[in-house]
């Protein structure tokens, strides 16, 4: 079942984010390098998100336990130096791995866009790791296309 979420599922949010933390990490350890309280925090801002009108946190559910969520904010992703460019930003999604492939990735996606709409929002955008090959497949599956790539290298030291 996707639904909102609730005050009483923020901590189990912040679990599934250090789980989703972790799996990154793995992936990019330069990028993601989760705060020792990083799983508090996140739960923290996550019970923010619910009285947040321009926010949304639903839920998957399976037999009374949250596997599952996805975060989303309607935000102007543009500085002010160009016009505004109200969209929906998808925060974070996570599903533990023995409930993936069941469409409830899928169906967490739906449920926020069709929020994002009601806000006003034409489309919606979200980052995904370029190491993360099953994540990159969902996202191409639902109809997602690369509009902006980041990029990083290294500073060589400089001796003296």
């Amino acid at each position: 079942m996707i639904r909102l979420a609730e005050v009483k599922d923020a901590e189990r949010i912040g679990e599934l984010w250090a789980e989703m933390a972790r799996y990154h990490a793995a992936i990019d350890p330069q990028t993601f390098r989760p705060a020792a309280k990083g799983a508090e925090l996140y739960a923290r801002s996550i019970l923010d998100r619910l009285s947040d009108d321009d926010a949304r946190v639903l839920v998957a559910e399976i037999d009374g336990v949250v596997v599952g969520y996805v975060n989303g904010i309607i935000a102007d992703i543009t500085t002010e130096m160009f016009l505004p460019l109200r969209c929906g930003l998808l925060a974070d999604i996570y599903l533990e791995a023995d409930f993936r492939r069941r469409g409830l990735g899928l169906q967490l996606v739906e449920r926020l866009t069709l929020w994002f709409r009601s806000r006003g929002a034409l489309h919606f955008e979200w980052h995904v790791s370029a190491g993360n090959r099953e994540a990159l497949a969902f996202w191409k599956a639902i109809g997602g296309e690369t509009t902006m790539l980041r990029m990083r290298a290294s500073i060589p030291e400089v001796d003296g």
